[in-house]
């Protein structure tokens, strides 16, 4: 799930309604597929380069193993939940990663005062969507009709301000949480750079925090499975690229395993997924969003479709398929 560092756009707000499973509607055109190898460096090499202080400070290589069971409680038509994304110009889509092809839902409209525009999202095991707006205010919206709803959450909680944000179980479910990257608030307001992790409860919206990132990461957004695990796609130093995809540790925020992407540029809007033992990271180095797949079955790392616009948030339900 993720943001935009542009700042300004304009809303107004719906009502929501609940829903899972396949959502259909105008499909966007794609403008086809383009395998690459964005992870080989300039010399081709697949390291890019590494120099010895980085791969000192690095935690150990990424082992990204099968889910193990997971409770399938409350997960109607999960075989068929679909990827969500949100634009910097309020557009729900669905994304099939099956196809790679978009499909809109709707503009959202939430009751937060203009200029505020979408920062983040992440999306329910019931397929409700829960988007981050650049005023910090957070609100809950239908994958089914992009229908909107405000929520009891209070920004600046533990001075948690902007934030990238994924769900994943309690355990292997039912039961989830909301895990955020929160960013380091400067007097100004500004983000200095995502520093620490914290979850917040469904329904009360409470939140609590779990520590600071260790090693330190930047610019984190959120994804989660099924089997508890939670995932992370960021730079470092809010520089990108190179950019990285970490597994964390819930309970402590410590990065236990990672993988580098030397050629992935996380841009100025970027946000991730986990979809059928696969992540999708889309990113905008331009003002127009790309979509990187990394397979680690094979390792292999593959552009898979292009957009025209800008996605800031991505999201899917841990009842969605896990391999």
């Amino acid at each position: 799930m993720r943001r935009s560092l542009p700042a300004i756009r304009r809303v107004a707000f719906l009502l929501l309604l609940v829903a899972c499973g396949s959502r259909t509607g105008l499909f966007v055109e794609d403008d086809g597929f383009t395998d690459f190898d964005p992870d080989a460096g300039p010399d081709g090499r697949r390291d890019g380069g590494r120099d010895a202080e980085d791969l000192e400070d690095a935690p150990p290589p990424l082992d990204v193993r099968p889910p193990t069971d997971v409770d399938r409680t409350d997960c109607p038509d999960a075989e068929a939940t679909l990827v969500y994304t949100i634009t910097s110009t309020y557009d729900l889509q669905s994304f099939n990663p099956d196809t790679g092809q978009f499909s809109l839902i709707g503009k959202i409209a939430c009751p937060t005062p203009a200029p505020a525009t979408p920062f983040s999202m992440a999306v329910d095991r019931r397929g409700i969507a829960y988007v981050l707006f650049n005023n910090e205010r957070l609100f809950r919206v239908s994958t089914a009709t992009a229908a909107c709803l405000s929520t009891s959450y209070v920004p600046r909680q533990s001075n948690f301000g902007l934030f990238g944000m994924g769900f994943a179980t309690n355990s292997v479910g039912p039961t989830e949480s909301l895990f955020v990257a929160g960013d380091d608030q400067l007097r100004s307001g500004r983000p200095a750079g995502a520093s620490s992790l914290a979850r917040i409860t469904p329904g009360t919206f409470d939140l609590t925090p779990v520590g600071a990132f260790s090693p330190r990461i930047a610019s984190a957004e959120l994804t989660g499975t099924g089997d508890g695990r939670l995932f992370a796609f960021y730079s470092k130093e809010r520089r990108s690229p190179p950019s990285y995809i970490g597994e964390i540790d819930t309970t402590t925020a410590q990065v236990v395993g990672e993988r580098r992407f030397d050629n992935v540029d996380q841009g100025s809007g970027w946000a991730f997924a986990y979809w059928g033992g696969d992540f999708y990271m889309f990113h905008a180095p331009g003002d127009a969003s790309r979509v990187t797949r990394w397979r680690p079955s094979d390792d292999s790392v593959t552009q898979v479709a292009t957009t025209s616009l800008k996605i800031v948030g991505a999201g899917v339900s841990t009842c969605a398929p896990q391999q």
